[in-house]
């Protein structure tokens, strides 16, 4: 049985803003009445805020109280603040969701921003999916053919709520959770994903020189890994740099330990390759 938070069962027994405005400056759909799940949201905006918000939708009540709340969390917000919104915002704000709903929260904000597709010019319509975060160089085909999901919305998915697993995109944006055939699909992008976060992360870390080398070395050893040793009653010197080699010298309890290369290889060693290269390697000297 899935439990709820108090607020998610108060929007969906008590839902605000339900209806549609006839004059909406904007008005965004999410979902299929095919796959169970759709919403409708119509916006009023007026000098860049919206003045009004109200929905309907054909789900289930989690589905409910995800467009209800996210109506209030969007009335009286500049345009501008109302792009930045997430999924995930809409979770926090209702307390949380089941796993396996989470899709709701999803469809609410993929209503929003296909609202403000509407609503925008082409320039800013650029500038807001790069609000988003989106990746333009991702096509827009379907994946799932079961709940009509694209690729965008899988890969938006992923980086919004940093998914790792198929059964977490499923829960997520429904996709694969029919016939199953798409789940090697996703599988793929979640693998481009995380392969493209982390040549990323490789290409910002910058190059140091020699000396910028051995004074960042030589700070991550005095200001984290010997604070870290202290408490075991242990410490640390730094004896010299030759390449990518650092010569170091284990003090008090570390000295001798029958556990000084494994203390080495596991913390001290793996802390100076993630903080400044990955080819560093440590010697112990005596």
């Amino acid at each position: 049985m899935w439990e709820y938070s108090e607020k998610v069962m108060d929007h969906y027994r008590n839902p605000r803003n339900v209806g549609k405005i006839d004059d909406a400056d904007a008005v965004g759909i999410a979902g299929s009445l095919t796959c169970g799940d759709q919403l409708k949201i119509y916006l009023k905006i007026k000098d860049g805020i919206v003045t009004d918000a109200k929905f309907q939708t054909f789900g289930c009540g989690s589905a409910v109280a995800s467009s209800s709340i996210l109506t209030e969390m969007i009335i009286g917000k500049s345009v501008d603040e109302v792009r930045k919104i997430t999924n995930k915002d809409i979770v926090d704000e209702l307390g949380g969701l089941p796993p396996e709903k989470m899709h709701c929260s999803v469809m609410g904000y993929e209503a929003l921003e296909d609202a403000l597709k509407g609503y925008v010019d082409k320039d800013e319509l650029d500038e807001a999916f790069d609000a988003l975060g989106g990746e333009k160089e991702h096509s827009d085909k379907i994946v799932c053919t079961c709940f009509g999901v694209t690729e965008n919305q899988i890969w938006e998915a992923i980086k919004v709520n940093n998914l790792k697993t198929v059964e977490e995109v499923t829960n997520y944006t429904k996709a694969g959770g029919a016939c199953g055939k798409c789940k090697g699909l996703i599988q793929d992008i979640i693998d481009t994903y995380y392969h493209k976060e982390k040549h990323a992360e490789k290409e910002e870390k910058p190059s140091l020189s020699p000396a910028q080398k051995i004074l960042k070395i030589n700070s991550i050893i005095e200001n984290q890994i010997s604070p870290e040793l202290q408490k075991d009653g242990g410490d640390i010197t730094l004896v010299d740099i030759d390449g990518d080699k650092v010569y170091v010298r284990l003090r008090g309890r570390c000295s001798g330990c029958k556990n000084s290369m494994l203390t080495l290889k596991s913390f001290v060693e793996t802390s100076l390759k993630e903080a400044v290269d990955s080819n560093i390697e440590v010697v112990e000297v005596n």
